[in-house]
């Protein structure tokens, strides 16, 4: 491909992921069609597929975004102080928080992990952290296990988010009994359990979640000028 058409590939392919990204928070993954997401990167309605095969490939875009935010947002709130544990349990308790902000992003989060391509990607970019998190407590296990370890703690993952919080199920109510669940998934002993579910909650997440989610608007804004 020239170099010129390569780049105004790149370039469609930004600015159709920046409208999605808006459409997406406003009606949610399954109402908002590839037509819509072309019109409102100011193209004609087929434009769509020339920038991607699929919706789901354009969300499997905005999951890498958000997956990396989560993780460099955690270590950021650990503070440098590198516990694998609490590394982990943050990240994935920043994921509940966002799918509480509202329920086009609950709809965009339980769609990434239940569409194939999206799934897949989450799966194994967490076996590859969790291998490297958790060699304390599974110093033998190869890289098949960690992916099927995470097949476990990705349905818990998805569960948890899928159902709203409420005055019974509360949000403390639901991270105490999820972060339980995921660590035992990979043998983190009860002691080690227990000081994580207190870690998390003694953090103020929901700001962290909306701070997350509004730089992940910025960077597809950013990545076409749309903020120019």
């Amino acid at each position: 491909m020239p170099r010129g058409s390569y780049a105004k590939g790149i370039a469609s392919r930004n600015r159709m992921i920046h409208a999605a990204m808006g459409l997406f928070l406003d009606q949610g993954y399954e109402k908002t069609s590839t037509a819509s997401i072309a019109v409102a990167a100011g193209m004609s309605p087929s434009a769509f597929f020339s920038a991607f095969d699929t919706k789901e490939e354009l969300l499997l875009a905005l999951v890498k975004i958000m997956f990396d935010g989560q993780f460099s947002r955690a270590g950021e709130l650990l503070g440098g102080s590198g516990d694998p544990v609490m590394l982990y349990a943050a990240e994935t308790a920043l994921q509940l928080h966002i799918t509480e902000l509202s329920a086009p992003l609950r709809e965009i989060y339980v769609d990434a992990y239940t569409l194939p391509e999206t799934s897949e990607y989450i799966y194994r970019r967490m076996a590859g952290e969790v291998g490297r998190l958790f060699r304390e407590f599974l110093p033998e296990a190869t890289e098949a296990d960690h992916y099927e370890l995470e097949l476990a703690a990705a349905g818990v993952t998805r569960s948890f988010m899928a159902r709203p919080c409420d005055m019974y199920f509360t949000m403390e109510r639901k991270l105490r009994r999820y972060i339980d669940c995921v660590l035992n998934i990979y043998d983190v002993p009860k002691e080690r359990r227990e000081r994580a579910i207190e870690y998390v909650l003694g953090l103020d997440l929901r700001p962290q979640a909306e701070k997350l989610v509004a730089d992940a608007v910025a960077a597809a804004a950013s990545s076409c000028g749309a903020g120019k």
